[in-house]
């Protein structure tokens, strides 16, 4: 009986059985298999919450906009920008302006002139460096 009960007994194996390398197989194809669509789901929430700020964003500034557009239609509002901006008076008034230490008003860039286009501010320097005597340009 010897002889059949060495026939029952288990043989022993290594640690890694022929099943356990099929699983693992398995379950490394299934990693892979998911991994892009997971990547491109995270992806996708990432650029839809940043679309979603920049919804937020154009609301408030609609809401903005809204409310500038209300305060222009009030006639005192107007009336108050145009004094502050233009510098209009009203009939009978006198209007005073103050002049910086270069004699232009002290408001700045709303009184001064619409904005020379680049060609023109090139063809001055053109001609400015034209007038320049070889000493001078050489000196700083």
């Amino acid at each position: 009986m010897s002889s059949g009960s060495q026939l029952l007994a288990p043989k022993s194996r290594g640690s890694l059985t022929g099943r356990a390398a099929v699983l693992a197989l398995v379950f490394g194809l299934l990693v892979l298999t998911l991994a892009v669509p997971v990547r491109t789901w995270f992806a996708q929430r990432a650029e839809i919450s940043g679309l979603e700020a920049n919804v937020a964003a154009a609301r408030d500034r609609v809401v903005e906009l809204q409310i500038l557009q209300e305060r222009w239609t009030d006639p005192a509002f107007v009336v108050a920008e145009a004094r502050r901006r233009l510098h209009f008076v009203m009939p009978g008034e006198v209007g005073y302006t103050t002049m910086g230490a270069d004699a232009l008003p002290a408001a700045g860039p709303a009184l001064m002139p619409a904005a020379v286009s680049w060609y023109v501010k090139l063809w001055t320097a053109v001609e400015q460096a034209d007038r320049l005597t070889p000493a001078a340009a050489t000196t700083p």
